[in-house]
């Protein structure tokens, strides 16, 4: 499986992430669900974003955090499983100290994600990692 290095514009830090010919899993039509495997270095995150169709976070190794907007960090971990619902601005990443790995879950074939503003050091640090 390839893989690629993220784009600035969406993330902050080194994140890898499966090409979308590449995803971990492409369900046959009618389905459009697509899984990715992405891997976030120590303090990498994505920008602040939303999915129409929510998004399913699932960890596979390290630590991670995610934060939905209004809400406080939250600190994830291997087998954590993480909803997102649809339109909910979120962001997560790996831990300061961590990296973290995910499959992320989406539904394809429209706009599977809305990319907004970076998550600042101070919204990322707001509650530190305990692991």
């Amino acid at each position: 499986m390839d893989t690629g290095k993220g784009p600035a514009d969406r993330f902050t830090g080194d994140v890898y992430i499966a090409a979308a010919a590449a995803a971990v899993a492409v369900a046959p039509a009618p389905s459009r669900v697509t899984a990715n495997l992405v891997h976030f270095m120590p303090g990498a995150r994505t920008h602040w974003h939303r999915h129409p169709l929510g998004q399913t976070v699932f960890v596979t190794e390290g630590v991670g955090l995610c934060r939905r907007r209004g809400g406080s960090v939250e600190v994830i971990r291997p087998g954590d499983r993480v909803l997102f619902e649809a339109d909910e601005e979120h962001w997560h990443g790996a831990a300061p100290n961590r990296l973290m790995v995910h499959l992320a879950i989406n539904e394809g074939d429209h706009d599977v994600v809305h990319w907004l503003e970076p998550v600042t050091d101070e919204e990322y640090t707001a509650t530190p990692a305990t692991d």
